[in-house]
């Protein structure tokens, strides 16, 4: 019973962590790099960059079968460099998760950003500081907060995800099983008792997260 009640919990922090790390530093990159762009197509980009939050997980879902399935070019070169296929495993939690909470980091970090002072950055560069220095040492700080509420926001939305992890990494307990697929299966088969479990976990962890950025913005 502890075991099984165990198993999806660790593996959803474990898939929440991976995905968050990677769409903390992909967010706050292109965000940066969109947030004071002005060229030709950037509002489309932006469009696509912002499409995961919209549309129904089922959709992405097949997307992401169809970019990555076995009959895509990019689905046949995983297999072959790491011997079989990313649907199924573990990593297709990660990629379903990386896909639908990058939009809540890129907005939030490209907002930060934007809020910086033009001319710190430049007063940095005139003093010789390098676009990486500026970018370490002046607007990441200076948009901290931002950042730090986009990444503890896209966290939470990694930990919760379900429709578009249900059909990409489908629900393999001990293996692709995360708590919210756990928690339709419980139902699905009457175990209330573990299903009340996993939810008041998964309430709770949440609730944290919400409440540090809450915080955190006072």
């Amino acid at each position: 019973m502890i075991q099984e009640f165990l198993s999806p919990l660790q593996l959803s922090l474990k898939i929440a962590l991976v995905a968050g790390f990677v769409v903390i530093i992909l967010g706050t990159v292109i965000g940066k790099l969109l947030s004071r762009k002005h060229f030709k197509g950037k509002v489309m980009i932006e469009t696509a960059l912002m499409l995961p939050l919209v549309l129904p997980p089922s959709v992405v879902g097949f997307l992401l079968i169809v970019i990555f399935g076995k009959h895509s070019l990019l689905g046949r070169a995983i297999e072959w460099v790491f011997q079989q296929p990313v649907i199924f495993t573990w990593w297709a939690a990660v990629i379903a998760s990386v896909v639908v909470a990058f939009p809540l980091m890129y907005q939030s970090a490209k907002t930060g950003f934007q809020g910086v002072d033009y001319e710190i950055e430049d007063a940095a560069r005139v003093d010789g500081a390098s676009e990486w220095k500026v970018f370490f040492f002046i607007s990441i700080p200076l948009a901290s907060k931002a950042i730090v509420t986009g990444g503890v926001l896209s966290l939470a939305r990694a930990l919760g995800e379900f429709g578009a992890t249900l059909m990409f990494a489908g629900n393999i307990p001990g293996e692709t099983q995360t708590v919210p697929t756990a928690i339709y299966v419980a139902i699905d088969s009457g175990n209330m008792n573990l299903a009340w479990l996993w939810v008041i976990s998964i309430v709770f962890l949440s609730f944290l997260m919400l409440l540090f950025v809450q915080l955190k913005q006072k």
